[in-house]
């Protein structure tokens, strides 16, 4: 089929029903239903994008000649990293980088596990053949995934394997010859609404044969019997676009996923019951860059929305002479510059892997993932600040439209710069942006956007060689006693 449109994309939402769950109800239809359906059509806006811009953002495929997404893309120079790059920086511009789950994201990861693929196949040369068929489908497809790799927080102080249920955490039950039976549950999907669900293998399994069970890694359709999301309460609560301008547009839903039996064919499977390769398949093939790629695009497009409304709100109201206003737009400057040079340093270091694909640069972008967990809650803040009472102060699209109500709006809610029916659209974006329940969700998102920071901290002092700089280091401490001692012979009578 290749790329498709936005109404195909809907479509086909609506031709394969999911065991889809949102306040107490199933969800029939998630297109007409009133908790997915404008965040649905956000994204289905990509898919029509992707055409309006086909020369920035479809390729041939190499399999069918159809035209087919550019983030499905094995990318094979540096210039190709840059154009895949390109094409996530348009579609993040629709949504500000509010929506973290856009199709880009799990693309760019089923790709590079296709093209690393010898590493899954090393020990059962079929699980590579899977995925190379998985990615291939999905692309030609032109399908969005959402995806789960977190087991349930019940009592982390053990690993799945001890909980008081053994069966809390999802893990595979039975083996078949048609494939595994999986029971239990995982989180957190976001964007449950779609064609598939890929689950990611943990990577901190312990290598023993009691957490054997919960090693797999598969990718299945969202509709496969026995599989249900539970999503929490929508943050489009159904009110006017110009009230809540972000979470009536781009809330995605996030839901805990429940195995109920789920049968899953070996064509399915990418890993099974390997743990130390389970652990290794992020980096190894290449899925971790690709993602942290896509994300720190995101994090530009989205820095560079609240960039844009600090410094509106600051002009508006007249508070651009207050040296700790200068400062505070200045930081969120610094913040969106660095992240920008961040991943420029990544694109111009981009090199050929093992499987012939080229990655960009991982430490610049392990570095930008890192830090945004930590920017992203100051930036909001920062917009806080700046709004004070202004953001909480505001009024309704039902009041700026009431004849009884306009005369008093509009003297009453002006600004230094701007009249009150300028103001107020502004004041209500800063407060879906940085105060109301899609906000706060957007932090802790953010926050918590590749795991827990302190454990990712903890990963980055491991894994990084810090060696060379260790060793100018040595040396200067070799020079400084080889100085001490000869000025101390020199001293001598």
């Amino acid at each position: 089929m290749g790329a498709r449109t936005g109404a195909q994309f809907l479509q086909r939402i609506r031709e394969h029903p999911r065991d889809l769950w949102h306040r107490g109800e199933r969800v029939e239809d998630p297109t007409t239903h009133p908790a997915f359906a404008r965040g649905l059509r956000s994204m289905a806006r990509l898919y029509d994008l992707q055409w309006e811009r086909a020369d920035e953002c479809l390729y041939d495929s190499p399999s069918s000649g159809e035209k087919v997404g550019l983030s499905f893309l094995i990318p094979r120079s540096a210039e190709d990293v840059q154009r895949v790059s390109r094409m996530m920086k348009i579609w993040a511009d629709v949504h500000f980088g509010f929506m973290g789950r856009t199709p880009d994201y799990l693309n760019r990861a089923i790709t590079y596990y296709a093209s690393g693929a010898d590493f899954l196949g090393e020990k059962e040369p079929a699980f590579a053949e899977h995925m190379r068929r998985y990615y291939e489908y999905l692309r030609e497809n032109d399908l969005c995934l959402t995806h789960t790799l977190i087991h349930p927080q019940a009592n982390r102080a053990v690993g799945p394997s001890k909980q008081a249920d053994p069966y809390l955490a999802a893990r595979v039950v039975k083996e078949t010859d048609g494939g595994i039976v999986i029971r239990g549950a995982r989180m957190l999907a976001t964007l449950p609404a779609v064609d598939e669900i890929m689950v990611f293998p943990s990577t901190l399994l312990r290598n023993t044969e009691e957490d054997a069970p919960y090693c797999y890694a598969v990718g299945i359709p969202c509709d496969t019997p026995g599989l249900r999301f539970l999503c929490r309460e929508t943050l489009d609560y159904g009110r006017s676009p110009f009230d809540h301008p972000l979470g009536s547009r781009f809330d995605e839903i996030d839901a805990v996923v429940i195995f109920h039996d789920v049968f899953v064919p070996w064509e399915r499977v990418f890993i099974y019951r390997d743990v130390e390769r389970a652990n290794q398949a992020y980096a190894a093939t290449g899925a971790i860059v690709g993602m942290a790629h896509q994300v720190v695009v995101k994090n530009i497009a989205k820095t560079e929305f609240f960039l844009g409304l600090a410094s509106l709100i600051v002009d508006a109201i007249g508070i651009e002479g207050f040296q700790h206003v200068q400062e505070k737009v200045a930081e969120i400057w610094i913040y969106l510059e660095t992240m920008k040079a961040l991943l420029r340093a990544a694109e111009a270091d981009a090199h050929e892997d093992a499987f012939g694909a080229f990655r960009p640069a991982w430490p610049p972008l392990d570095a930008a993932r890192n830090l945004y967990m930590r920017w992203y809650p100051r930036i909001v803040e920062i917009i806080q600040q700046l709004s004070a009472s202004g953001i909480i102060a505001t009024v309704t699209e039902e009041d700026m439209k009431n004849p009884e109500l306009i005369e008093d709006i509009r003297r009453y809610f002006q600004a230094a710069r701007a009249e009150a029916y300028d103001r107020i659209p502004l004041f209500r974006l800063a407060w879906d942006a940085a105060l109301s329940a899609f906000a706060g969700r957007q932090v802790q998102y953010e926050r918590f956007y590749f795991g827990d920071p302190v454990r990712i901290a903890g990963v980055i002092f491991q894994k990084h060689d810090r060696t060379p700089y260790m060793e100018k280091v040595r040396e200067f401490l070799k020079q400084m006693k080889e100085e001490a001692f000869a000025q101390a012979e020199e001293a001598r009578p």
